[in-house]
C-alpha cells in the first residue's frame, strides 16, 4: 500500500464541501488534505490493519463510557476529519479529545453536535492522535505527520510500529521517546487513568 499525493492547485482549489463529498464518494480510500491543497489517498486498509483499528477504538470508547460521569473526553475513529491550525485536513488512526477541547470548538451543545456530525470535519487537532505503522508505508511521512501533529495543538502521540512492537510517543517540547515492547501506554494527562492494552493490538487472536 502507498501513499499518491495528487497537486490539484494548478487546475482546481477544492473547497471544504467539495473535499468532503470527495471522501464520501470515495469511502474505500482514506484521503487527507495538506495544508497547501494537496490531497493524500490511502488506498483501503488489509483485514489485519482494520481488525487492529478497531481494537485499538474500543478500548478508547470503552474507557469513554465506562468513565461517562466524569465526561473527560471523547473516542473519534478513523472515519473523522480535523482541521488543522495550519490548514491541513487529516484523519488519524484514532484521537481523542477532551471535553474541554470540545467546548472550546462546540460549546456546551458539543454532545449533541458530535453525535448529529460523526463524519464531519472538526476544527481542532486532537488531544490524543494515534497512528499505526506498516513497513508498506512511508515511515518518515508518518514521523512529520506526528510532528505536525503537535505542532498544531495536539498534546500527546503515539506512533504504533506494529511489526517491531514498538511504540514513538510525541509530546510538546519534548523528545521523542521510543519504547520497546510496551505492555500498556499510559494516556498521561490528556486521558488520566487511561492505560492501553498494547498485547490486544500487537497480537491479534
Amino acid at each position: 500500500m502507498t501513499y499518491l499525493t495528487l497537486n490539484l492547485l494548478s487546475t482546481i482549489e477544492l473547497t471544504e464541501e467539495q473535499f468532503y463529498q470527495i471522501c464520501q464518494t470515495n469511502r474505500h480510500l482514506r484521503i487527507e488534505q495538506g495544508a497547501k491543497g494537496e490531497l493524500l489517498l490511502m488506498p483501503e486498509r488489509s483485514s489485519q490493519a482494520s481488525l487492529r483499528n478497531i481494537k485499538l477504538w474500543n478500548q478508547l470508547y470503552e474507557w469513554e463510557i465506562s468513565d461517562f460521569q466524569k465526561i473527560q473526553g471523547t473516542a473519534f475513529a478513523d472515519s473523522h476529519h480535523f482541521r488543522l491550525p495550519n490548514g491541513a485536513i487529516r484523519c488519524p488512526d484514532a484521537a481523542w479529545v477532551r471535553v474541554e477541547s470540545l467546548r472550546q470548538v462546540y460549546g456546551d451543545l458539543w454532545e449533541y453536535i458530535i453525535d448529529r456530525e460523526k463524519e464531519n470535519i472538526h476544527y481542532l487537532s486532537p488531544d490524543l492522535v494515534i497512528e499505526f505503522y506498516y513497513p508498506y508505508q512511508n515511515l518518515q511521512y508518518l514521523q512529520w505527520k506526528m510532528q505536525e501533529y503537535i505542532e498544531n495543538g495536539s498534546s500527546l502521540g503515539w506512533l504504533i510500529e506494529v511489526e517491531a512492537q514498538q511504540v514513538q510517543i510525541y509530546r510538546k517540547a519534548r523528545r521523542v521517546e521510543i519504547l520497546q515492547f510496551p505492555e500498556t501506554l499510559s494516556g498521561e494527562f490528556v486521558i488520566p487513568g487511561f492505560e492501553l492494552n498494547t498485547k490486544k493490538i500487537f497480537v491479534l487472536n
